[in-house]
């Protein structure tokens, strides 16, 4: 999701599975101005909300901004036949440690927020 699809998901309630655990920060005086700003815009969002849909969007556009950085591997071919090496940058790892996190959340949540947490999982790729 981009900044933009975010913005224009606003409008819509928020149905994504949320952890037990609730996390604090103290927002520099900036982006705290800017989140109540956000807030009163779309007044169906609490600033916690937002926060949490704004963090998302950060963390796929890191995710995404990890540099790719070939191996000596082969894992497959292109569509000329040309060889795509395996990624041996940051991103794998980020990637693995990110299910095993997740793996652990879902373990602690219990089935009944796991079943919620799929199909919240599958509509974010399908939206995509």
């Amino acid at each position: 999701m981009t900044f933009k699809e975010l913005l224009e998901s606003c409008r819509e309630p928020a149905a994504t599975p949320r952890t037990a655990r609730a996390y604090a920060v103290r927002l520099p005086l900036d982006d705290a101005a800017q989140l109540a700003a956000l807030a009163e815009m779309f007044p169906g969002r609490a600033p916690e909300q937002l926060i949490t849909e704004l963090l998302g969007v950060a963390l796929d556009e890191v995710a995404a901004a990890m540099p790719y950085v070939a191996g000596k591997r082969v894992i497959s071919t292109d569509e000329q036949g040309d060889p795509l090496y395996e990624d041996v940058g940051p991103t794998p790892r980020f990637m693995e440690l990110a299910r095993r996190h997740r793996r652990a959340l879902e373990a602690k949540a219990g089935p009944r927020a796991l079943k919620a947490t799929r199909a919240a999982a599958k509509s974010k790729r399908k939206a995509r």
